[in-house]
Protein backbone atom coordinates (compact mmCIF):
# COMPACT_ATOMS: atom_id res chain seq x y z
CA UNK A 1 0.00 0.00 0.00
CA UNK A 2 2.58 2.24 -1.02
CA UNK A 3 0.71 5.24 -1.55
CA UNK A 4 -0.73 5.37 2.30
CA UNK A 5 1.52 5.32 5.04
CA UNK A 6 0.15 7.80 7.40
CA UNK A 7 -3.42 7.97 8.09
CA UNK A 8 -5.02 11.33 9.62
CA UNK A 9 -8.19 10.44 11.06
CA UNK A 10 -10.64 13.48 11.25
CA UNK A 11 -13.06 12.29 14.31
CA UNK A 12 -13.38 10.77 17.70
CA UNK A 13 -14.64 8.02 19.63
CA UNK A 14 -15.28 4.61 18.89
CA UNK A 15 -14.89 4.91 15.47
CA UNK A 16 -11.52 6.50 15.62
CA UNK A 17 -10.59 3.82 17.79
CA UNK A 18 -11.77 1.84 14.94
CA UNK A 19 -9.81 3.10 12.49
CA UNK A 20 -6.44 3.56 14.40
CA UNK A 21 -7.07 -0.57 14.89
CA UNK A 22 -7.63 -0.98 11.21
CA UNK A 23 -4.02 1.30 10.28
CA UNK A 24 -2.40 -0.53 12.66
CA UNK A 25 -3.20 -4.26 11.28
CA UNK A 26 -2.36 -2.93 7.90
CA UNK A 27 1.49 -1.66 9.03
CA UNK A 28 0.06 1.98 8.52
CA UNK A 29 0.52 5.20 10.94
CA UNK A 30 -2.60 6.89 12.52
CA UNK A 31 -2.95 10.11 13.81
CA UNK A 32 -5.98 11.47 15.68
CA UNK A 33 -7.10 14.62 15.75
CA UNK A 34 -8.91 15.77 19.15
CA UNK A 35 -10.61 18.67 20.78
CA UNK A 36 -9.44 19.71 24.32
CA UNK A 37 -12.13 17.41 25.57
CA UNK A 38 -10.84 14.72 24.07
CA UNK A 39 -6.99 14.67 24.22
CA UNK A 40 -6.82 12.25 26.85
CA UNK A 41 -9.18 9.68 24.99
CA UNK A 42 -8.36 5.97 24.13
CA UNK A 43 -7.84 7.21 20.57
CA UNK A 44 -5.31 9.87 21.27
CA UNK A 45 -3.69 7.34 23.61
CA UNK A 46 -3.69 4.35 20.71
CA UNK A 47 -3.13 6.63 18.37
CA UNK A 48 0.84 6.92 16.80
CA UNK A 49 0.04 10.61 17.54
CA UNK A 50 -2.70 12.71 18.55
CA UNK A 51 -2.83 16.48 17.68
CA UNK A 52 -5.36 18.80 19.58
CA UNK A 53 -6.86 20.71 17.25
CA UNK A 54 -9.54 23.15 19.16
CA UNK A 55 -11.99 23.57 22.03
CA UNK A 56 -14.55 21.00 22.64
CA UNK A 57 -17.35 22.30 20.40
CA UNK A 58 -17.32 20.59 17.16
CA UNK A 59 -18.43 23.76 15.61
CA UNK A 60 -14.30 25.03 16.71
CA UNK A 61 -12.71 21.63 16.36
CA UNK A 62 -13.85 18.42 14.27
CA UNK A 63 -15.88 20.59 12.13
CA UNK A 64 -13.23 23.25 11.30
CA UNK A 65 -11.59 22.23 7.75
CA UNK A 66 -8.31 24.53 8.16
CA UNK A 67 -7.36 22.94 11.40
CA UNK A 68 -7.98 19.40 10.29
CA UNK A 69 -6.14 19.88 6.90
CA UNK A 70 -3.55 21.73 8.84
CA UNK A 71 -3.26 18.52 11.13
CA UNK A 72 -2.73 16.55 8.75
CA UNK A 73 -0.71 18.39 6.53
CA UNK A 74 1.92 19.10 9.61
CA UNK A 75 1.85 15.84 10.82
CA UNK A 76 2.99 14.39 7.00
CA UNK A 77 -0.21 12.28 6.45
CA UNK A 78 -0.70 10.99 3.03
CA UNK A 79 -4.30 10.13 3.82
CA UNK A 80 -7.69 11.43 5.56
CA UNK A 81 -10.32 9.31 7.16
CA UNK A 82 -13.31 11.04 7.98
CA UNK A 83 -14.87 8.26 10.03
CA UNK A 84 -18.70 8.95 9.90
CA UNK A 85 -20.74 12.53 11.08
CA UNK A 86 -18.48 15.28 11.04
CA UNK A 87 -16.87 15.99 7.40
CA UNK A 88 -17.06 12.43 6.56
CA UNK A 89 -20.10 13.29 3.51
CA UNK A 90 -18.76 17.16 3.29
CA UNK A 91 -17.68 17.11 -0.29
CA UNK A 92 -16.23 20.56 0.24
CA UNK A 93 -13.70 18.76 2.99
CA UNK A 94 -13.03 15.84 0.22
CA UNK A 95 -12.76 17.97 -2.64
CA UNK A 96 -9.39 20.06 0.09
CA UNK A 97 -8.20 16.89 1.00
CA UNK A 98 -7.86 16.05 -3.00
CA UNK A 99 -6.49 19.81 -2.97
CA UNK A 100 -3.74 19.40 -0.32
CA UNK A 101 -2.41 16.37 -1.90
CA UNK A 102 -3.92 13.99 0.29
CA UNK A 103 -5.60 10.73 0.14
CA UNK A 104 -9.04 11.21 0.73
CA UNK A 105 -10.57 7.80 2.36
CA UNK A 106 -14.04 7.63 0.57
CA UNK A 107 -15.64 8.55 -1.97
CA UNK A 108 -14.37 11.01 -4.94
CA UNK A 109 -15.20 14.32 -4.16
CA UNK A 110 -17.98 14.62 -6.96
CA UNK A 111 -19.60 11.58 -5.75
CA UNK A 112 -20.38 12.56 -2.14
CA UNK A 113 -21.68 15.36 -3.39
CA UNK A 114 -24.46 13.56 -5.64
CA UNK A 115 -24.90 11.07 -2.82
CA UNK A 116 -25.36 14.15 -0.50
CA UNK A 117 -27.78 15.66 -2.42
CA UNK A 118 -30.91 13.30 -1.66
CA UNK A 119 -32.89 15.33 -4.74
CA UNK A 120 -29.92 14.52 -6.89
CA UNK A 121 -29.58 10.78 -5.59
CA UNK A 122 -33.24 10.37 -6.30
CA UNK A 123 -32.64 11.37 -10.06
CA UNK A 124 -29.82 8.88 -9.76
CA UNK A 125 -31.78 6.03 -9.03
CA UNK A 126 -34.33 6.66 -10.72
CA UNK A 127 -32.37 6.81 -14.35
CA UNK A 128 -30.38 3.53 -13.20
CA UNK A 129 -33.94 2.14 -12.89
CA UNK A 130 -34.68 1.48 -9.01
CA UNK A 131 -38.04 2.32 -7.61
CA UNK A 132 -38.22 5.41 -5.92
CA UNK A 133 -40.86 6.99 -3.47
CA UNK A 134 -43.43 9.25 -4.84
CA UNK A 135 -42.34 12.59 -4.13
CA UNK A 136 -41.62 16.42 -4.81
CA UNK A 137 -39.25 18.24 -6.38
CA UNK A 138 -37.29 20.93 -4.38
CA UNK A 139 -39.93 23.49 -3.31
CA UNK A 140 -40.02 26.70 -2.82
CA UNK A 141 -42.67 27.95 -0.42
CA UNK A 142 -44.99 26.61 1.99
CA UNK A 143 -47.46 26.62 -0.61
CA UNK A 144 -46.28 24.62 -3.19
CA UNK A 145 -45.29 22.10 -0.32
CA UNK A 146 -49.08 21.63 0.19
CA UNK A 147 -50.07 21.22 -3.10
CA UNK A 148 -47.42 18.73 -3.29
CA UNK A 149 -48.82 16.95 -0.51
CA UNK A 150 -51.96 17.13 -1.63
CA UNK A 151 -50.88 14.93 -4.73
CA UNK A 152 -49.37 12.65 -2.96
CA UNK A 153 -51.58 12.13 0.17
CA UNK A 154 -50.85 12.44 3.76
CA UNK A 155 -49.01 11.76 5.76
CA UNK A 156 -45.86 12.88 4.00
CA UNK A 157 -42.58 13.38 5.35
CA UNK A 158 -41.12 16.77 4.75
CA UNK A 159 -37.20 16.47 4.33
CA UNK A 160 -34.22 18.00 4.31
CA UNK A 161 -32.33 17.75 0.83
CA UNK A 162 -29.23 17.53 2.44
CA UNK A 163 -30.39 15.71 5.38
CA UNK A 164 -28.90 12.22 6.24
CA UNK A 165 -28.37 10.18 8.99
CA UNK A 166 -32.15 10.00 10.09
CA UNK A 167 -32.10 13.79 10.43
CA UNK A 168 -33.91 16.11 9.04
CA UNK A 169 -37.49 14.98 8.79
CA UNK A 170 -40.69 15.05 10.43
CA UNK A 171 -43.89 13.30 9.19
CA UNK A 172 -46.58 15.45 8.45
CA UNK A 173 -50.46 14.24 8.84
CA UNK A 174 -52.23 16.86 7.18
CA UNK A 175 -52.16 20.82 5.12
CA UNK A 176 -52.36 22.74 8.67
CA UNK A 177 -49.54 21.03 10.07
CA UNK A 178 -47.86 21.35 7.23
CA UNK A 179 -47.90 25.10 6.46
CA UNK A 180 -46.91 25.71 10.77
CA UNK A 181 -44.32 22.93 10.35
CA UNK A 182 -42.47 24.52 6.99
CA UNK A 183 -40.44 27.77 8.39
CA UNK A 184 -39.01 25.91 11.63
CA UNK A 185 -38.17 22.75 9.10
CA UNK A 186 -36.59 25.45 6.54
CA UNK A 187 -34.55 27.35 9.14
CA UNK A 188 -33.33 23.36 11.05
CA UNK A 189 -31.93 22.31 7.75
CA UNK A 190 -30.15 25.83 6.94
CA UNK A 191 -28.54 25.34 10.78
CA UNK A 192 -27.54 21.80 10.19
CA UNK A 193 -26.62 21.03 7.17
CA UNK A 194 -26.03 24.45 5.75
CA UNK A 195 -28.88 23.71 3.30
CA UNK A 196 -32.40 25.03 3.72
CA UNK A 197 -34.15 23.36 0.82
CA UNK A 198 -36.74 21.00 1.54
CA UNK A 199 -39.16 18.48 -0.63
CA UNK A 200 -41.83 16.23 0.22
CA UNK A 201 -42.10 12.18 0.20
CA UNK A 202 -44.70 9.99 0.49
CA UNK A 203 -44.42 8.29 4.35
CA UNK A 204 -44.94 4.67 4.32
CA UNK A 205 -46.57 3.78 7.87
CA UNK A 206 -45.95 -0.14 7.83
CA UNK A 207 -42.38 0.17 7.06
CA UNK A 208 -38.77 -1.36 7.45
CA UNK A 209 -35.53 -0.15 6.76
CA UNK A 210 -33.19 -2.54 4.24
CA UNK A 211 -30.22 -1.26 3.52
CA UNK A 212 -27.32 -2.70 1.01
CA UNK A 213 -23.50 -2.72 2.09
CA UNK A 214 -21.63 -1.74 -1.71
CA UNK A 215 -18.59 -1.65 -1.84
CA UNK A 216 -16.10 -0.37 -5.02
CA UNK A 217 -12.73 0.45 -6.62
CA UNK A 218 -11.06 2.88 -8.66
CA UNK A 219 -10.33 0.35 -11.39
CA UNK A 220 -14.93 0.01 -11.72
CA UNK A 221 -15.25 -3.09 -9.75
CA UNK A 222 -18.34 -2.36 -7.55
CA UNK A 223 -19.70 -5.48 -5.23
CA UNK A 224 -22.01 -5.99 -2.51
CA UNK A 225 -21.86 -7.23 0.99
CA UNK A 226 -25.75 -8.40 1.69
CA UNK A 227 -28.22 -6.03 3.36
CA UNK A 228 -28.91 -4.50 6.50
CA UNK A 229 -32.33 -4.33 8.33
CA UNK A 230 -32.30 -1.12 10.20
CA UNK A 231 -35.87 -0.91 11.17
CA UNK A 232 -35.64 -0.52 15.04
CA UNK A 233 -35.32 3.34 15.32
CA UNK A 234 -36.21 5.99 17.49
CA UNK A 235 -36.90 9.43 15.79
CA UNK A 236 -35.57 8.42 12.99
CA UNK A 237 -32.50 7.14 14.35
CA UNK A 238 -31.43 3.64 14.77
CA UNK A 239 -31.27 1.21 17.92
CA UNK A 240 -30.66 -1.60 16.55
CA UNK A 241 -29.39 -3.44 13.24
CA UNK A 242 -28.83 -6.69 11.79
CA UNK A 243 -27.89 -8.85 8.75
CA UNK A 244 -29.20 -10.61 7.08
CA UNK A 245 -32.48 -8.95 6.87
CA UNK A 246 -34.93 -11.56 8.63
CA UNK A 247 -38.88 -12.36 7.17
CA UNK A 248 -38.17 -10.83 3.64
CA UNK A 249 -39.23 -12.68 0.98
CA UNK A 250 -36.03 -14.25 -1.43
CA UNK A 251 -36.96 -12.60 -4.39
CA UNK A 252 -37.04 -9.24 -2.89
CA UNK A 253 -33.86 -9.57 -0.87
CA UNK A 254 -31.53 -10.37 -4.02
CA UNK A 255 -33.69 -7.42 -6.28
CA UNK A 256 -32.67 -5.13 -2.96
CA UNK A 257 -28.80 -6.45 -3.46
CA UNK A 258 -29.09 -6.03 -7.39
CA UNK A 259 -30.41 -2.29 -6.86
CA UNK A 260 -27.80 -1.74 -4.43
CA UNK A 261 -25.03 -2.62 -6.97
CA UNK A 262 -26.79 -0.61 -9.77
CA UNK A 263 -26.81 2.43 -7.81
CA UNK A 264 -23.10 2.32 -6.81
CA UNK A 265 -22.52 1.27 -10.17
CA UNK A 266 -24.51 4.92 -11.70
CA UNK A 267 -22.35 6.94 -9.15
CA UNK A 268 -19.08 5.67 -10.14
CA UNK A 269 -18.31 4.60 -6.27
CA UNK A 270 -14.51 3.56 -5.61
CA UNK A 271 -15.14 3.37 -1.67
CA UNK A 272 -17.55 1.58 0.87
CA UNK A 273 -21.06 3.01 0.75
CA UNK A 274 -24.67 2.35 1.92
CA UNK A 275 -27.13 2.30 -0.20
CA UNK A 276 -30.57 3.07 1.84
CA UNK A 277 -34.29 1.26 1.07
CA UNK A 278 -37.46 1.48 2.31
CA UNK A 279 -40.12 -1.61 2.37
CA UNK A 280 -43.48 -1.45 2.69
CA UNK A 281 -44.30 -4.80 4.12
CA UNK A 282 -48.10 -4.44 2.94
CA UNK A 283 -47.40 -4.21 -0.15
CA UNK A 284 -43.88 -5.82 -0.78
CA UNK A 285 -42.50 -2.90 -2.76
CA UNK A 286 -39.60 -0.93 -2.00
CA UNK A 287 -37.89 2.22 -3.09
CA UNK A 288 -34.69 3.91 -2.47
CA UNK A 289 -34.03 6.86 -0.05
CA UNK A 290 -30.36 7.85 0.25
CA UNK A 291 -27.26 6.87 -0.30
CA UNK A 292 -24.50 7.35 2.70
CA UNK A 293 -20.93 8.14 1.32
CA UNK A 294 -19.28 6.67 4.14
CA UNK A 295 -18.39 4.09 6.97
CA UNK A 296 -22.17 3.76 8.79
CA UNK A 297 -22.20 2.92 12.46
CA UNK A 298 -23.19 -0.47 11.85
CA UNK A 299 -20.54 -1.65 9.52
CA UNK A 300 -19.34 -4.33 12.42
CA UNK A 301 -22.81 -6.66 11.40
CA UNK A 302 -21.67 -6.92 7.94
CA UNK A 303 -18.10 -7.75 8.79
CA UNK A 304 -19.09 -10.28 11.20
CA UNK A 305 -21.19 -12.09 8.74
CA UNK A 306 -18.86 -11.98 5.72
CA UNK A 307 -15.61 -12.02 7.51
CA UNK A 308 -14.76 -8.79 5.13
CA UNK A 309 -13.28 -5.57 7.42
CA UNK A 310 -14.65 -2.83 5.93
CA UNK A 311 -12.49 0.18 7.33
CA UNK A 312 -9.31 -2.09 5.43
CA UNK A 313 -10.88 -2.46 2.48
CA UNK A 314 -12.09 1.87 2.32
CA UNK A 315 -8.43 2.14 2.87
CA UNK A 316 -6.79 0.04 0.53
CA UNK A 317 -9.69 1.07 -2.81
CA UNK A 318 -8.62 4.90 -1.50
CA UNK A 319 -4.63 3.54 -1.86
CA UNK A 320 -5.86 2.07 -5.77
CA UNK A 321 -5.85 -1.51 -5.16
CA UNK A 322 -8.38 -3.66 -6.84
CA UNK A 323 -11.12 -5.00 -4.53
CA UNK A 324 -9.65 -8.57 -3.48
CA UNK A 325 -13.39 -9.99 -3.66
CA UNK A 326 -15.70 -10.87 -6.10
CA UNK A 327 -19.35 -11.24 -5.94
CA UNK A 328 -19.45 -14.62 -6.06
CA UNK A 329 -16.70 -14.56 -3.45
CA UNK A 330 -19.24 -13.27 -0.68
CA UNK A 331 -21.02 -15.61 1.92
CA UNK A 332 -23.30 -14.58 4.03
CA UNK A 333 -22.75 -16.78 7.59
CA UNK A 334 -24.91 -16.79 10.39
CA UNK A 335 -26.70 -13.97 11.95
CA UNK A 336 -25.52 -10.85 14.09
CA UNK A 337 -26.93 -7.81 15.62
CA UNK A 338 -25.92 -4.80 17.02
CA UNK A 339 -27.18 -2.65 19.27
CA UNK A 340 -25.98 1.29 20.14
CA UNK A 341 -25.16 2.16 23.84
CA UNK A 342 -25.41 5.40 24.42
CA UNK A 343 -25.83 7.47 27.35
CA UNK A 344 -29.16 8.40 27.35
CA UNK A 345 -31.71 8.17 29.86
CA UNK A 346 -35.34 6.04 27.97
CA UNK A 347 -37.59 7.21 31.36
CA UNK A 348 -37.13 11.07 30.52
CA UNK A 349 -37.53 10.51 26.84
CA UNK A 350 -34.55 9.55 25.91
CA UNK A 351 -32.54 12.60 27.43
CA UNK A 352 -28.76 12.78 26.78
CA UNK A 353 -26.84 12.85 30.18
CA UNK A 354 -23.10 14.09 29.88
CA UNK A 355 -21.02 12.74 33.43
CA UNK A 356 -17.99 10.57 34.25
CA UNK A 357 -18.35 6.84 33.79
CA UNK A 358 -17.29 5.62 37.66
CA UNK A 359 -17.36 1.91 36.07
CA UNK A 360 -17.39 -0.14 32.72
CA UNK A 361 -17.16 -3.72 32.37
CA UNK A 362 -17.65 -4.57 28.92
CA UNK A 363 -19.40 -8.07 28.18
CA UNK A 364 -17.34 -10.77 26.75
CA UNK A 365 -18.13 -14.70 25.51
CA UNK A 366 -19.09 -16.35 22.21
CA UNK A 367 -19.61 -14.26 19.56
CA UNK A 368 -19.43 -11.17 21.09
CA UNK A 369 -17.74 -8.29 19.66
CA UNK A 370 -17.12 -4.55 21.50
CA UNK A 371 -16.30 -1.45 19.81
CA UNK A 372 -15.83 1.28 22.21
CA UNK A 373 -13.62 3.88 23.72
CA UNK A 374 -15.22 3.74 26.94
CA UNK A 375 -12.80 2.92 30.31
CA UNK A 376 -13.52 3.79 34.04
CA UNK A 377 -13.36 7.39 34.66
CA UNK A 378 -14.36 8.51 30.78
CA UNK A 379 -15.69 11.66 31.05
CA UNK A 380 -18.57 12.18 28.26
CA UNK A 381 -18.50 15.50 26.91
CA UNK A 382 -21.52 17.78 26.63
CA UNK A 383 -20.49 18.81 22.85
CA UNK A 384 -21.31 15.09 20.57
CA UNK A 385 -23.49 12.58 20.52
CA UNK A 386 -24.06 9.77 23.31
CA UNK A 387 -23.04 6.72 21.55
CA UNK A 388 -20.54 4.86 23.93
CA UNK A 389 -20.09 1.48 22.47
CA UNK A 390 -21.75 -0.80 20.00
CA UNK A 391 -22.30 -4.27 21.03
CA UNK A 392 -22.51 -6.54 18.13
CA UNK A 393 -23.39 -10.27 19.20
CA UNK A 394 -23.38 -13.33 16.26
CA UNK A 395 -24.49 -16.79 16.09
CA UNK A 396 -25.61 -19.71 13.46
CA UNK A 397 -29.26 -18.35 13.70
CA UNK A 398 -30.97 -15.15 14.50
CA UNK A 399 -32.37 -16.70 17.53
CA UNK A 400 -28.91 -17.81 18.87
CA UNK A 401 -27.54 -14.14 18.31
CA UNK A 402 -30.50 -12.60 19.94
CA UNK A 403 -30.29 -14.62 22.76
CA UNK A 404 -26.62 -14.07 23.09
CA UNK A 405 -26.89 -9.97 23.10
CA UNK A 406 -30.16 -10.32 25.61
CA UNK A 407 -26.79 -12.16 27.78
CA UNK A 408 -24.36 -9.62 27.19
CA UNK A 409 -26.58 -6.11 27.82
CA UNK A 410 -27.20 -8.01 31.10
CA UNK A 411 -23.47 -8.07 31.60
CA UNK A 412 -22.69 -5.27 31.02
CA UNK A 413 -21.88 -3.38 33.84
CA UNK A 414 -22.32 0.78 33.27
CA UNK A 415 -22.06 2.78 36.66
CA UNK A 416 -22.39 6.57 36.89
CA UNK A 417 -24.75 7.57 33.58
CA UNK A 418 -27.20 6.05 32.21
CA UNK A 419 -27.64 4.50 29.10
CA UNK A 420 -29.77 2.81 26.94
CA UNK A 421 -28.99 -0.56 27.83
CA UNK A 422 -32.03 -1.94 29.78
CA UNK A 423 -34.39 -0.55 26.90
CA UNK A 424 -32.47 -2.67 24.12
CA UNK A 425 -32.54 -5.64 26.20
CA UNK A 426 -36.27 -5.05 26.89
CA UNK A 427 -36.87 -4.64 22.74
CA UNK A 428 -34.60 -7.87 22.05
CA UNK A 429 -36.78 -9.46 24.49
CA UNK A 430 -40.02 -8.29 23.15
CA UNK A 431 -42.20 -10.87 21.10
CA UNK A 432 -42.74 -8.57 17.86
CA UNK A 433 -38.58 -8.23 17.74
CA UNK A 434 -38.46 -12.19 18.04
CA UNK A 435 -41.24 -12.51 15.55
CA UNK A 436 -39.07 -10.02 12.84
CA UNK A 437 -42.23 -7.85 12.82
CA UNK A 438 -41.16 -4.68 14.01
CA UNK A 439 -41.38 -1.13 11.74
CA UNK A 440 -40.12 1.96 12.25
CA UNK A 441 -42.47 3.43 14.33
CA UNK A 442 -42.63 0.57 16.57
CA UNK A 443 -40.83 1.94 19.45
CA UNK A 444 -43.11 5.54 19.58
CA UNK A 445 -46.42 3.58 18.76
CA UNK A 446 -45.88 0.50 20.78
CA UNK A 447 -42.11 -0.28 21.89
CA UNK A 448 -41.68 2.59 24.29
CA UNK A 449 -44.89 2.81 26.25
CA UNK A 450 -44.61 -0.49 27.02
CA UNK A 451 -41.00 -0.09 28.05
CA UNK A 452 -41.75 2.75 30.38
CA UNK A 453 -44.88 1.22 31.74
CA UNK A 454 -42.50 -1.38 32.56
CA UNK A 455 -39.78 0.09 34.27
CA UNK A 456 -41.92 2.78 36.36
Amino acid sequence: MSSVKRVLIANRGEIAVRVVRACRALGIESVVVTSTADRDGMAARLADRAVCIGPGPASQSYLVTDNVLSAALGAGCDAVHPGYGFLSENPEFAAACVGEGLVFIGPRPEAVAQAGDKARARELARSAGIPILSGSPVLESAKDAVAAAGELGYPVLLKAAAGGGGRGMSVVENETELAARWPAAKAEAQSAFGDGRLYVERFIRNARHIEVQVLGDKHGNVIHLGERDCTLQRRHQKVVEESPAPNLPEDIRQDIRRSGVRFAEALELDSAGTVEFIYDADTRDYAFLEFNARIQVEHPVTEMVTGVDLVAEQIRSAAGERLRIKQEDVEISGHAIEVRITTEDPARGFLPHPGTVTEWIAPAGDGLRVDSHCEPGYVVPPFYDSLLAKIIASGPTRDVAADRMVAALGGLRVTGVPTTADFARAALDHPDFRAGTVTTDWIASRGLPDYLEKSA
